[in-house]
């Protein structure tokens, strides 16, 4: 038997590493959503910096009227760890992934959900998105990697990539029938969790509309693996 999950609950997960300058506004944009059956869980893995403070200091300004769940990681497990463990806790109908320093569009729930709703076909749904440096939010580019369709399953069948992860929202129950990313493909966990989907014959979709904001940093994790700019744009 599945776990029982709360139908129409967006469990929000949040993984955070030494985001401290970014975390607030990360945060705002969860606040300021339209959507508001929302639970947040934030999962701080093992952050050295100011980040479990920041979060706490939020939390206690603001008094959001959704739960938020906090955990501190006592050692550093990494970004799929990290994940799994915010999923484990989630009990919402719907799973959405936030990365700590980047930022939602007040709509984003609002419209993934619908469009689950609208195609029960579908398991998962990512946005369009657009970029911006550090600092300077008002100058943002647009990006031209995605795809849309049936070239979604054309791409990752050819060894492509061609959702942001930071994006999606997904039905909770996958997570229960699949698990989450592995810890196996550092720097490609995202990559594994969408193509395990499709391997499942499991539909999966992008909205064109831009409705996340991808913030370039100098200490983004992507840039380990991908080098400045991170993302193709």
């Amino acid at each position: 038997m599945l776990y029982e999950r709360f139908p129409g609950l967006v469990s929000v997960v949040m993984t955070c590493h030494n985001v401290a300058p970014y975390v607030d506004d990360c945060l705002n944009s969860i606040l300021n959503q339209t959507y508001k059956n929302i639970e947040l869980i934030i999962v701080n893995d093992y952050s050295t910096d100011h980040t479990a403070e920041m979060i706490d200091n939020w939390i206690k300004k603001n008094n959001p009227s959704f739960p938020v769940v906090v955990v501190d990681l006592p050692r550093n497990v990494g970004f799929s760890g990290a994940l799994n463990t915010g999923y484990y806790l989630s009990s919402g109908e719907y799973i959405a992934v936030q990365d700590a320093d980047d930022l939602s569009h007040p709509n984003r729930f609002e419209k993934q959900v619908n469009f689950l709703k609208m195609n029960p076909d579908h398991v998962l749904i990512g946005t369009n998105y657009k970029v911006f440096s550090d600092g300077e939010f008002e100058n943002q580019n647009n990006v031209h990697w995605l795809k849309y369709g049936q070239d979604i399953k054309e791409v990752y069948w050819n060894g492509g990539h061609c959702v942001c992860h930071g994006t999606i929202l997904f039905r909770g129950v996958i997570f229960d029938e699949l698990g989450g990313p592995t810890r196996r493909i550092k720097g490609a966990e995202d990559y594994e969790f969408i193509a395990k989907c499709l391997n499942s014959n499991y539909q999966i979709e992008n909205l064109k509309e831009a409705l996340y904001y991808y913030r370039l940093h100098p200490m983004q994790r992507s840039r380990e693996f991908f080098g400045e700019g991170s993302k193709e744009i």
